[in-house]
C-alpha cells in the first residue's frame, strides 16, 4: 500500500508577522502568506481556539485561572489564611501547591501556583487535561477529537515531552518511517527569545535561521516520503515591544481597598482581572481603571465582539487591558525580577498581535485569524 501525503503543521510559539515582514524565512517553499488575527490574552486561549475553530466563550479556555470558589480544589488552604505571608505564601510554599495541584489534585502536568495560596480558594485551573490529545478542551471538540474519532494515524509533538530538537529529531524519524499521515508539531522555545530580542539582533537572527533549516529538512524528507506532502507553518499570536511600565497593583492597592475582603484580582503582563465583594470597591477600583492613559476598561459589547465574554464572570466582573507596549510592571504570574523588551496580550487590533499563516499550499477554506486553522487541518484529514 502506497504511504499516506504526510500532512504536517508547525506551530511556532508567538512567531508573529510582523517578526517575518522583511525576512526570508521558507519563502521558497512556503508560498502562500498571511497574517492571522489572533485572540485577545495569551496561549491559554489562543491555541485551543486554533485546535477547535471556536472563540474563547465557547471552549470555556481563556486565562489559565477563573473565578470557582464553590469548586476550587484549593478550597482547604482558607484555613491556613490566618498564617503570614512569610509562612503561607513563598518559593517553598508556592513549589509545594504546585506538586501538589499536579500529583495529587488533578490539575495536569502543567500546573502552575500563579496566584498567591491565600487567594487560591477562590480560583480553578482550566487545563487540567492534555488540550493537544482527544477530550482535552472541555467546551469543544478539537483536531486531536476529530483524529481519533476517524482513526486516521497521527502524531503529536509538543513541550510536554520534548524540547524544539528533540520534537523535530523525532518528527523526521516517523515521517520517514510512515505510518502516521497527519503531524502536529508545536515548537515553544522561540517565544522565550523573543520576550528578550522582539526586533532583531544576532540571537533572534539565529534563532530564526535554525529554524529555518530545520524545516526545510523536515519537508524535504517528507517530499521524499511523498510528492504530495504538505507543510503549514502557525503561531498562536505576535510578539510587541514593550516601551513602558506601569504599576497596576500598586494602583489598586493604594485605594486602601482590601484583598478577598472587599474584592479580588488577578495581574498578569497586560491585563487585570477584578471580582467584587463590596459595591466601594466595584465603583472605586472601575472609577481608577477608568482615568488611566495607559490602559482601558473592556465593555461587554467588546468582550463579546472578540470571543470572550462569559456571563458568569469567571474571567473577571472587570478586565482591564493595557495599550500595546506598556507592561505591568508586577503581577501574579511574573514579579518584579520579570523585565522583558517583548510582549504579548494585548488587544488583536496591534499589528503586532498578528499570528502567520505559511503554507506550501492554498488554504482548502479562505484563513483570517487563527480560528481558521482548525477547517485547514480537518479539510488535510479528510
Amino acid at each position: 500500500m502506497d504511504k499516506r501525503p504526510p500532512q504536517i503543521f508547525v506551530l511556532i510559539d508567538a512567531l508573529g508577522w510582523q517578526v517575518l515582514k522583511g525576512r526570508g524565512f521558507l519563502n521558497d517553499i512556503l508560498t502562500y502568506r498571511k497574517p492571522l488575527r489572533t485572540v485577545l490574552g495569551f496561549s491559554s486561549g489562543a491555541i485551543p481556539t486554533m485546535l477547535t475553530g471556536r472563540a474563547p466563550s465557547e471552549t470555556g479556555h481563556w486565562n489559565l485561572y477563573y473565578y470557582d470558589p464553590s469548586g476550587s480544589p484549593f478550597w482547604w488552604l482558607k484555613f491556613f489564611r490566618f498564617l503570614p505571608d512569610s509562612l503561607l505564601d513563598n518559593r517553598v510554599s508556592r513549589k509545594l501547591i504546585k506538586e501538589l495541584g499536579r500529583r495529587v489534585l488533578g490539575m495536569g502536568p502543567l500546573f502552575e501556583c500563579c496566584v498567591s495560596p491565600r487567594w487560591l480558594p477562590f480560583f480553578n485551573w482550566v487545563e487540567k487535561r492534555n488540550i493537544y490529545a482527544a477530550g482535552g478542551i472541555s467546551g469543544a471538540p478539537s483536531i486531536f477529537d476529530d483524529l481519533a474519532a476517524q482513526k486516521i494515524p497521527n502524531k503529536v509533538y509538543t513541550y510536554h515531552e520534548a524540547g524544539d530538537q528533540e520534537i523535530l529529531r523525532a518528527a523526521r524519524f516517523d515521517i520517514e518511517v510512515g505510518e502516521a499521515g497527519f503531524f502536529f508539531l508545536y515548537l515553544s522555545e522561540l517565544d522565550a527569545v523573543l520576550h528578550f530580542h522582539p526586533t532583531g539582533g544576532p540571537e533572534l537572527e539565529s534563532r530564526i535561521q535554525w529554524y529555518e533549516k530545520e524545516l526545510l529538512h523536515l519537508f524535504t524528507i517528507a517530499k521524499q516520503v511523498h510528492p504530495d506532502a504538505t507543510m503549514t507553518v502557525l503561531s498562536d499570536h505576535g510578539m510587541a515591544p514593550v516601551t513602558e511600565r506601569f504599576d497596576l497593583v500598586q494602583e489598586v492597592e493604594s485605594l486602601g481597598f482590601r484583598q478577598g475582603k472587599d474584592y479580588l484580582s488577578v495581574y498578569d503582563s497586560t491585563m487585570a482581572r477584578f471580582w467584587f465583594f463590596t459595591d466601594a470597591a466595584r465603583e472605586g477600583i472601575r472609577e481608577r481603571m477608568a482615568t488611566l492613559s495607559c490602559a482601558r476598561i473592556l465593555t461587554d459589547g467588546e468582550l463579546q465582539d472578540l470571543g470572550i465574554f462569559f456571563s458568569d464572570r469567571r474571567y473577571g466582573e472587570l478586565i482591564v487591558l493595557l495599550n500595546p507596549g506598556w507592561l505591568v510592571a508586577k503581577s501574579d504570574f511574573n514579579g518584579a525580577g520579570w523585565n522583558p523588551l517583548g510582549m504579548h496580550g494585548y488587544h488583536p487590533d496591534d499589528p503586532f498581535s498578528d499570528a502567520i499563516y505559511l503554507s506550501n499550499r492554498q488554504p482548502p477554506v479562505p484563513v483570517h485569524a487563527i480560528s481558521d486553522v482548525y477547517q485547514c487541518m480537518q479539510k488535510a484529514i479528510q
